[in-house]
This record gives C-alpha cells, sequence and structure tokens, in this order.
C-alpha cells in the first residue's frame, strides 16, 4: 500500500510539474510560431508552420534601425547593473555593518520610494531629465531606470550582508583593513550569488521598461527595443505586422534565456542562500 502511494505521489507531482512546464513554455513556443508566419496564416492554427517565413527575422534588421535598439537596451541594462550594484553594495555595507542613528528610517524611506508606481513620478522624471540636458540620450534611462533597481538592490544587498559573519569582520580591523578594504576585499567575494541574482533581476528590469524609454527618447536611434517593437505597427504598409512583432519578441527573449541559463547555479544559491544557518 505504502509502494502505491509513493508511485501515486511521484506521479502526481511529474503531472504538476508537466502543466506548470507547459504553462510557462507555451506563450514562447507559440511567439516562436507566430513569428514565422505572414499574412493571413497567422489566423491559422497549427503546430508549426507549413511554409515558415525566416525572412521575417531579416525584416526585423532591415526595415528599422532594430540592431540599434538593441545596443541601447544592452548598454543601458548593462550600466544601470554596474551603478546600481555599486551603490548597493556600499549603501548595504553601511546599513547592514554600520550602526547610527536613523538607519532603520532611512531603510523605511528607500522602501517607500520602490512603492510609488513610475507613472507617479513621470512628470517629475522628466523635468529633472530636461533640466539636467538629458532629453532622448541613453544617460536618460538610465538615471531615470535607478528609480526602481537601486531600491531592491540596496534591500538585497543588505539582507546578504547582515548574514555574513560578524568574525571575518573583527579579523579584518585586526589586520589593519579600512571599511572600504574589508566591503570590497572581504565581503565582495562572498556576495557573488546575491550579485548575480539582484544583478540579473535589475538587468531584467531595465531591459523590459516601457514607460521611461517611451517618453524620455524621441529618435528612433535613441529608442530601446520594447518602445521599438511597440513602435513597429505601423512599419508595414502592405502586410499585417504581427510576424514582425513576434520575431522582434522572440529575439529579445532570447539573450534573456541565454543569462539565466548561464548564471543558473549562482541564482539558486543566491536564492537560497540564508535559508539554512548554522
Amino acid at each position: 500500500m505504502r509502494q502505491v502511494l509513493f508511485w501515486l505521489k511521484k506521479l502526481g507531482f511529474g503531472l504538476l510539474v508537466t502543466v506548470i512546464t507547459l504553462y510557462t513554455l507555451f506563450p514562447f513556443y507559440w511567439a516562436v510560431v507566430s513569428s514565422l508566419k505572414q499574412g493571413t496564416a497567422l489566423f491559422v492554427v497549427e503546430a508549426w508552420p507549413r511554409n515558415p517565413a525566416w525572412k521575417n527575422y531579416v525584416a526585423v534588421f532591415t526595415e528599422q534601425p532594430f540592431g540599434r535598439n538593441l545596443l541601447n537596451s544592452v548598454g543601458v541594462a548593462t550600466s544601470v547593473v554596474l551603478v546600481s550594484l555599486f551603490l548597493a553594495v556600499t549603501a548595504s555595507f553601511a546599513l547592514a555593518r554600520i550602526q547610527f542613528r536613523g538607519r532603520t528610517l532611512l531603510m523605511l524611506m528607500i522602501l517607500a520610494v520602490s512603492m510609488f508606481p513610475q507613472i507617479a513620478v513621470l512628470s517629475g522624471m522628466y523635468e529633472l531629465v530636461r533640466a539636467l540636458g538629458l532629453y532622448n540620450t541613453l544617460p536618460a534611462l538610465t538615471l531615470s531606470y535607478m528609480l526602481f533597481t537601486l531600491p531592491f538592490t540596496v534591500w538585497v544587498m543588505t539582507t546578504f550582508m547582515r548574514e555574513l559573519p560578524k568574525e571575518l569582520e573583527e579579523a579584518a580591523v585586526v589586520d589593519g583593513a579600512t571599511p572600504w578594504m574589508i566591503c570590497f576585499n572581504v565581503f565582495l567575494p562572498l556576495l557573488k550569488p546575491a550579485l548575480v541574482t539582484t544583478g540579473l533581476l535589475a538587468f531584467i528590469a531595465a531591459w523590459n521598461e516601457f514607460l521611461f524609454a517611451l517618453t524620455f527618447t524621441l529618435s528612433q536611434e535613441a529608442r530601446t527595443v520594447p518602445v521599438a517593437i511597440a513602435l513597429m505597427s505601423g512599419a508595414s504598409q502592405h502586410e499585417l505586422p504581427w510576424g514582425l512583432i513576434m520575431a522582434a519578441s522572440v529575439i529579445v527573449t532570447v539573450p534573456l534565456i541565454a543569462l539565466v541559463l548561464i548564471f543558473q547555479r549562482s541564482i539558486v544559491s543566491g536564492l537560497t542562500a540564508g535559508a539554512v544557518k548554522g
């Protein structure tokens, strides 16, 4: 009887995993199928196109500067991650390892910043970008994206920084290390899983951001891929553009999948760190 229950539980778990996998992967699969169709073929339901329109992927780059948009997204997302992680590491060291008055209030203020929706700060951020002369430039996006990436990275890195043994810090102080040396030479190598996890999540958030990118850029050469895809609806006058849109969406999604696969071990370590003490 126990053996039967064991196999029933195993079968049920396998079915559950299969359903979840199909549920999560089907949208991407259907995007790939749709990206290989043109015209009225988009309205035909089939597991795979009979005549795949691979030229959609070529047209994405030839009919508009989509390659430039990709480079813009890579540059902006990378700069956001680097600046956010640098500021988060230094801020988390102060918030987690140094006792000072108002530390809890400062943490709550950082958390409060992340609670405001983007639309609530859009007008103020627009005026700041215009005053700094950054409108229609990539630094404007880097600056504005820090509003939602920095609070998240600071909170996560502070949590990880608190879990590090105090004995390491005390030993470093005895050896004459400065706070800067302790932060970057002692703690930073131990924070690799946390850096990878928070950095990847910040990269995805910056990569997919649409509202600020649409508001603070004007020319096609300064746009990122979410805005370029959204404005692709008027690119073709003779045929439905959904095949091109799906092709562009697949191209944009592939780098994120590759990053997750490359850093999956560090991501798992970062997500599970601190779950077991001892």
